[in-house]
């Protein structure tokens, strides 16, 4: 067969890092073309090296750092650079709170042609390492080697120079969705997090359990999911390829010998070709099926408790879901007298903390696992103005719906990052609630939204929340008051 010819390598030498751009890129310009840069962060200058190049943009990454940014800090995880989370680790954290601030100003002012008024200030994370209270790891045969890994002779079943050990349990690499990086640490979540993962892929090796091949959907291990809360409990679910109870019980049962404070060990069958576990079967192996956190400051000072199954949505980062959620209470504005919709409620997290200040509250969500524990998170914290609908949104606001909850004062809408399908945004012009309060975790979809609503609605309050530090993933909350 007659191959084609070689691609050109093009070099960039000494190009200025000018901004930050989308999904943790940075931006040059080189010719007048608008380039994004991976490996490099503002304020640097660099050697690039051209990945893709078309008429309006071109790609490329950061092969030599010529004069370091002054904002340019070393990365503390060792994994950084090939793991694909934690992007902007090499940024400093003022910085990075600067750029998320900016992303809320482009998106809204230039996708969504929004008038805005002054923001406040981007909220920062009080803690910027170990703040998650969720991770899932992946199991896989199809290990991603290093540079440092091939050729070292440290690492486990290393053999004259080489690494042979293909088996890895950690995360994705980017743009490879079989190959996963062996994590070794991670600084997103607290512990026992990294010392069960570590104990699980050691007692993996030892009894020569398979790991999964994601290619060809075979293997026993399949994914790790650890589950943490602020009061200490802690959750871990293995998901398995198929059943093999010796292996199963032998690996489950030394974990609890090993973390005898585990609160939930649960496991499942996943067949599927795919990792979701929403429509799988779960079950308990040792302690209770769910976590119970708890959130201060809910209605009459009393702090709320919540109900955290295996496939409960709950925001990641606690300390900052109290400090959005306060955010969120004091801009609906409410005196006890009114109506209020909490839309994509989840778990009835919001819908619970705006109860003590309500006449009513109803939740609306899709998903119907969501709203069974929103039910019980209300039962447990003995909350009875709130009642929680499952169903497609865009079917649920019915005229009906209205009849049995009474017309919204106030809506609080919490959609997921692909924004509100555009008849729940109708919808909410049909409504016609007094205020919206509208949280949101992509400024994007966020833009696009509040842009249908403009000509009834107008911003009167926007404030962007740091959930995600060393990442470019940003929350904003916006209040809309009708227009006069």
């Amino acid at each position: 067969m007659r191959r084609g010819k070689p691609k050109e390598t093009i070099i960039w030498e000494a190009v200025p890092i000018t901004g930050a751009g989308a999904n943790g890129k940075s931006l040059a310009k080189v010719d007048g073309l608008v380039v994004f840069v991976t490996g490099a962060v503002p304020g640097d200058v660099a050697d690039l090296r051209v990945l893709k190049k078309k008429k309006s943009y071109a790609e490329a990454t950061a092969i030599r750092i010529v004069t370091p940014s002054p904002d340019r800090v070393t990365p503390f995880c060792p994994h950084f650079g090939t793991c694909g989370g934690c992007k902007w680790q090499d940024l400093s954290y003022p910085k990075q709170l600067e750029y998320k601030q900016q992303q809320v100003i482009d998106n809204l002012e230039r996708l969504g042609g929004l008038e805005l008024p002054a923001l406040e200030p981007i909220m920062p994370s009080p803690g910027l390492t170990h703040y998650r209270n969720k991770l899932e790891f992946t199991f896989s045969n199809s290990r991603w080697f290093t540079k440092e890994e091939i050729g070292s002779q440290d690492t486990p079943g290393s053999e004259a120079g080489m690494t042979t050990d293909r088996n890895a349990l950690g995360f994705h690499i980017p743009m490879r969705f079989d190959r996963v990086l062996d994590i070794n640490q991670c600084h997103l979540q607290p512990q026992p997090s990294d010392a069960i993962r570590a104990f699980v892929r050691e007692h993996a090796r030892t009894h020569d359990l398979s790991f999964y091949n994601i290619r060809e959907h075979t293997g026993f291990l399949r994914t790790l999911l650890i589950r943490t809360t602020t009061t200490g409990e802690c959750m871990v679910l293995l998901a398995l390829g198929h059943e093999d109870v010796a292996a199963r019980e032998g690996l489950l049962s030394a974990m609890v010998a090993r973390f005898p404070q585990l609160t939930s060990v649960m496991w499942t069958i996943n067949e599927k070709k795919n990792d979701t576990i929403y429509d799988l079967q779960m079950n308990t192996f040792h302690g209770r099926d769910h976590l119970v956190e708890e959130l201060p400051d809910g209605p009459g000072g009393r702090p709320l408790k919540f109900r955290i199954g295996p496939k409960t949505f709950f925001q990641t980062n606690p300390e900052q879901t109290m400090a959005m959620y306060r955010i969120t209470r004091d801009l609906a504005q409410l005196t006890g007298n009114e109506n209020v919709y909490d839309l994509y409620c989840g778990a009835g997290s919001i819908t619970l903390f705006l109860a003590g200040n309500a006449k009513h509250v109803a939740g609306l969500e899709l998903v119907p696992e969501s709203v069974a524990d929103a039910r019980v998170n209300a039962e447990l914290n003995g909350i009875g103005n709130v009642s929680f609908t499952s169903g497609d949104m865009k079917k649920t606001l019915t005229p009906d719906f209205v009849r049995e909850h009474g017309k919204p004062d106030v809506v609080v809408t919490d959609p997921p990052r692909a924004g509100m399908d555009e008849p729940v945004v109708r919808h909410l012009l049909e409504l016609d609630p007094v205020r919206i309060v509208y949280v949101s975790c992509n400024p994007a979809t966020q833009a696009r939204d509040l842009a249908i609503l403009n000509d009834h609605y107008r911003i009167d309050f926007v404030r962007p929340i740091d959930m995600f530090p060393h990442t470019y993933h940003v929350e904003n909350v916006v209040r809309l008051v009708k227009r006069t």
